[in-house]
């Protein structure tokens, strides 16, 4: 009986955890599906299949159980992120990394999300900072690896390595949203021709 009892507050936070995780998936889900503005706590409970009330349970707010689904998705690609691109040695094998990512991304709904996400964060303070805070993170990794792709050139220490792993990480993000809107995904060809100037 003792043990029982013992267990119970382990069974209890991990089922809590367990709920939290199906929330944040069925939220990211709801973004790719519906769109920001689709992502109701009805909808995140119908694709997820829990009740409304859970989401305010666990997170408070639809806001917060959006942050909370942002960082847990960013987190994820981010440690794919730091694995692919801490063995580039160029700016050649930079640029193929980050084609390489960017079909990853667009197959697994990624870019939607990220999309979807900024545009709602253009009219929400909030969310903003907490988009910027996830972003941050992003551009620490490109100005590593952009350190490690110019470490054999003398134009290392002529360029200004954070400033360009901002702009890179712009224009990254603003390949992945063209690619979402415009009559044809351009990107393969974007990546090829960075490749050449890479080269």
């Amino acid at each position: 009986m003792a043990r029982g009892r013992a267990n119970g507050p382990a069974r209890s936070a991990a089922a809590s955890e367990a709920t939290r995780a199906r929330i944040v998936e069925a939220t990211l889900q709801t973004i790719r599906d519906e769109g920001i503005v689709g992502a109701s706590a009805r909808a995140i409970a119908r694709h997820g299949n829990f009740n409304q009330a859970s989401i305010y349970y666990h997170f408070g707010s639809i806001h917060d159980a959006m942050i909370a689904a942002i960082q847990h998705m960013s987190q994820e690609r981010l440690d794919r992120y730091e694995q692919r691109v801490g063995r580039v040695a160029s700016l050649g094998d930079l640029v193929a990394v980050a084609a390489e990512l960017h079909r990853e991304d667009v197959a697994n709904g990624n870019i939607r999300v990220l999309a979807q996400v900024l545009a709602g964060a253009t009219g929400d303070d909030a969310l903003a900072r907490s988009v910027a805070d996830v972003v941050q993170p992003w551009v620490a990794v490109v100005g590593k690896a952009i350190h490690q792709a110019l470490a054999a050139s003398p134009l290392a220490a002529a360029l200004p390595v954070d400033d360009l792993a901002y702009a890179v990480s712009a224009l990254f993000i603003g390949v992945e949203m063209l690619s979402t809107v415009g009559p044809e995904d351009r990107s393969t060809s974007v990546f090829a021709a960075f490749e050449g100037i890479a080269g």
